[in-house]
């Protein structure tokens, strides 16, 4: 085997790799803050929900659970056009992210809530809190403390599976990738490089899900 590495293609476009990532880093983060949002309404909705909505959610969970990522994207950019509502392939990508996340992590979320003793919600309401308070304060602060390690591992999934988007033309970093392979015919050095940007931006979210973790939900030591 006598390759020869030429990396001077990868490093000329190296512009081009640092929007593609910059892309996937926005797609990453709204898709996180608003599948969270999505989550918590939904899981609230499956704790606290009248019968109709919990039905109505856990249709919406078990459809998105049980079909591939590619085909729900598939779905959102190519058959919703065809009954007159058109996406960017941005939009379409982040839509499709949005509801994949927030199916999953309501489950999660889910999780948290019930594993909360119902005492605690009993001393909340002997306090004369209202419910919303109760519900933000009391129940969701300890769940999310309990589920962040899994809720992180979601996230940063997500993170990884955004690279499936390249293939409704989304510029994210996989499809720069992409398109410079088909340009330059250097496969294997961009592959690396994209690889390393991928597990340094995994590595990245990880440290800051654990940062967030341990100033926004950890509770003061009193010994």
């Amino acid at each position: 085997m006598h390759y020869k590495f030429q990396f001077d293609a990868v490093f000329a476009a190296w512009p081009l790799l640092l929007k593609g990532t910059w892309i996937t880093i926005q797609l990453s983060i709204a898709a996180t803050v608003l599948g969270l949002i999505v989550a918590i309404a939904c899981a609230w909705a499956k704790t606290a929900g009248p019968r109709w909505l919990r039905f109505l959610v856990n249709v919406y969970i078990e459809i998105i659970r049980n079909t591939p990522f590619l085909v729900q994207l598939f779905f959102f950019f190519f058959a919703l056009p065809s009954i007159g509502l058109r996406w960017s392939p941005h939009t379409a990508a982040l839509t499709a992210m949005v509801v994949n996340l927030g199916a999953y992590a309501t489950e999660i979320i889910r999780a948290g809530i019930e594993s909360i003793p119902k005492g605690q919600i009993e001393a909340g309401l002997a306090l004369n809190l209202k419910a919303h308070q109760i519900f933000r304060l009391v129940i969701l602060k300890p769940a999310l403390r309990a589920i962040f390690p899994a809720l992180s591992s979601q996230f940063i999934l997500l993170m990884l599976t955004s690279s499936v988007v390249s293939v409704i033309s989304a510029d994210d970093l996989t499809s720069v990738a992409a398109n410079l392979q088909s340009q330059t015919f250097r496969s294997f050095e961009i592959y690396i490089v994209v690889t390393a940007i991928y597990l340094s931006l995994a590595l990245a979210f990880s440290f800051l899900f654990r940062t967030i973790e341990r100033r926004s939900l950890s509770y003061p030591d009193r010994r």
